[in-house]
């Protein structure tokens, strides 16, 4: 099932199976404390740019695709401490905000529409306080209507996102971009990462210079080229998360 990241026990959500099941509100994103990087759709680039880099990531260019980088260590967010809070006046991505219930290819046995609403039986929240999600006669509550919305727009901007990275590599705007930092006499390697070449942008022709400044395209690849300063950003969340690191052991 694809892109469940966060997710221990996601399973189809059930008008039966979970007709009692209720949620409250939990004020933490300690689930997401272990991903570095999530996947991000282009609509989000304007607002994701003024906090965190957006690069495009994959083992080549024919599946690459955009995500937030929030952690220059594996299994480290830099933007969620130990508590699970994010940090305060920054872009959560969208793939973050879904979580617990997500949109995803239903299994070959069931029948209907080839996606389906999941939600992972493992997130706190979830139980016998709060909000239901299902009113007593079996219709979708408020909470749920919206979540599915949600839901919803998220996949449109997925394929929206498909559409722009197909622009991207018809026109062969990606290159790679190993990312090295120094610290503390030691090197950060981040690989497996592409970014727009700027020459090739400048150097495509008026029709398609148009039609990219009408669709957004043009808008999107200049956030994720303006975003890139933002990687000495996370190396300084970096910083401080290790000075704190050094003062816990200290004490």
């Amino acid at each position: 099932m694809a892109e469940v990241l966060f997710y221990e026990r996601p399973v189809p959500l059930n008008r039966t199976q979970h007709k009692d099941l209720r949620l409250k509100p939990v004020p933490s994103l300690k689930f997401a404390l272990n991903a570095h990087s999530v996947p991000l759709t282009c609509v989000e680039f304007p607002v994701a740019a003024r906090d965190m880099p957006i690069l495009f990531a994959g083992t080549e260019i024919a599946s690459a695709g955009p995500m937030a980088l929030l952690g220059l260590r594996q299994n480290e967010n830099l933007f969620v401490d130990a508590n699970g809070q994010w940090a305060p006046n920054t872009y959560i991505p969208a793939f973050v905000r879904r979580y617990p219930f997500v949109l995803a290819e239903k299994p070959k046995e069931m029948e209907g529409d080839d996606f389906t609403v999941f939600l992972d039986e493992a997130y706190e929240g979830f139980g016998s306080e709060g909000e239901r999600l299902f009113k007593e006669d079996g219709s979708d509550s408020e909470l749920l209507t919206n979540a599915v919305n949600f839901l919803g727009e998220f996949q449109q901007h997925v394929t929206r996102t498909q559409q722009f990275m197909e622009q991207l590599r018809k026109h062969d705007l990606l290159e790679p971009r190993n990312i090295t930092l120094q610290k503390d006499g030691k090197s950060i390697n981040l690989n497996g990462l592409f970014v727009v070449n700027e020459e090739k942008l400048r150097q495509l022709d008026e029709k398609t210079a148009q039609a990219f400044l009408a669709d957004g395209t043009l808008g999107w690849i200049y956030a994720h080229l303006l975003s890139l300063a933002n990687i000495d950003r996370v190396a300084l969340r970096l910083s401080e998360r290790e000075q704190v690191e050094e003062a816990g052991t200290r004490n």
